[in-house]
């Protein structure tokens, strides 16, 4: 008994790390802390059973869960050696399902996700709980932000690469205030944007940030962009139809990501962003078609009519915020004056 454990205390005593780790786990880290532990699936495959102790000392569950409430004997038998699995994935849907015995919450969410329809479909690849947040190295959400993306990338390499180029992906890296994936796509409950939903909620998503006076103001920008959105055509042809409770699939009105994009969203002074006004024509063709070069000029962007912008369109506002309270005032004084008539001349 003293050899067994002499490693594992000699181990302890060299790694303050482990220091955090309760004592009835030091038992399955002394056998486990050795890399080159895998075992031998029917499958062909080899399933690594190294855990990398201070990686785990240091993860979220390192202080606080103890092995055998994730490893069960469901899931694990060493009195005989073997594992009951066939295959890789076929570990990473177990725990997955081990997951919920503490995070019920965040699991019943990703019931309602595009993950989870996608598992259920049949497809053996649609991401898990451990393929996101790991298994022996779990930190908390969004520590540092930046392993979201990377995380994300694993499956989605071509999104998570254009995203690296954009204004949001280049800023990522320095900046806490920039979007990563799950701030527009959420994190458990993950929708599908194939199903136009999502396209729909862009002005709403985009706006948490945009709409920001004290953070848009912090990089220079406006943060009128979303109610001069939602004031002109394109806006409140989208509000109509998302109030429609039976709306055709088919979106009638661009939002946000038709004209700026999606993942490759560039700052508009960028010469390959979509809305510089030597792109306009081609991004306004894309549902207008045949879109001359004049087109674009009669859109006032997200600009608020003045004098010195579009002075034409801010006189005739002006002309009618005076004229119709005039119009309204007298009628009603018309009105008043005909029911005192009345009274009068009875």
């Amino acid at each position: 008994m003293i050899r067994r454990l002499l490693p594992l205390l000699l181990a302890f005593a060299a790694n303050p790390a482990w220091a955090g780790i309760p004592a009835e786990q030091e038992d399955c880290l002394g056998c486990h802390s050795d890399p080159s532990q895998t075992f031998d699936l029917p499958s062909g495959e080899k399933l690594s059973l190294y855990v990398d102790q201070d990686a785990f000392a240091k993860s979220v569950h390192g202080e606080a869960l103890r092995c055998t409430e994730c490893h069960t004997d469901k899931t694990s038998d060493h009195a005989t050696g073997e594992l009951k699995f066939k295959t890789r994935r076929d570990v990473t849907r177990a725990y997955y399902e081990q997951c919920k015995g503490c995070h019920f919450a965040n699991y019943t969410k990703t019931l309602d996700g595009v993950h989870y329809a996608v598992m259920a479909k049949g497809n053996d690849k649609a991401a898990l709980c451990v393929d996101c947040h790991g298994a022996h190295d779990i930190s908390r959400p969004g520590q540092p932000r930046t392993r979201i993306s990377k995380m994300c990338s694993g499956c989605h390499a071509e999104e998570a690469d254009v995203y690296a180029k954009s204004v949001h992906g280049r800023a990522a890296e320095s900046s806490p205030d920039v979007p990563v994936c799950t701030d527009c796509h959420r994190a458990h409950d993950t929708t599908d944007p194939r199903d136009g939903q999502l396209a729909m909620r862009t002005p709403e998503i985009c706006g948490r940030c945009h709409t920001d006076e004290k953070l848009m103001s912090k990089y220079g920008l406006s943060s009128k962009v979303v109610s001069t959105y939602l004031s002109d055509f394109h806006g409140m042809a989208a509000t109509l139809q998302r109030k429609q409770k039976n709306a055709p699939d088919a979106r009638l009105a661009a939002v946000c990501t038709d004209c700026h994009g999606v993942h490759d969203i560039q700052s508009s002074k960028d010469p390959s962003s979509t809305v510089m006004a030597a792109n306009l024509q081609k991004t306004c063709a894309k549902c207008h078609e045949g879109a001359s070069a004049s087109f674009p000029k009669a859109w006032l962007s997200h600009y608020e009519p003045t004098p010195q912008k579009a002075p034409l369109v801010w006189g005739v506002q002006v002309f009618y915020k005076m004229l119709i309270p005039f119009m309204v005032g007298g009628l009603v004084l018309q009105i008043a004056l005909h029911l005192w008539r009345v009274v009068v001349n009875r």
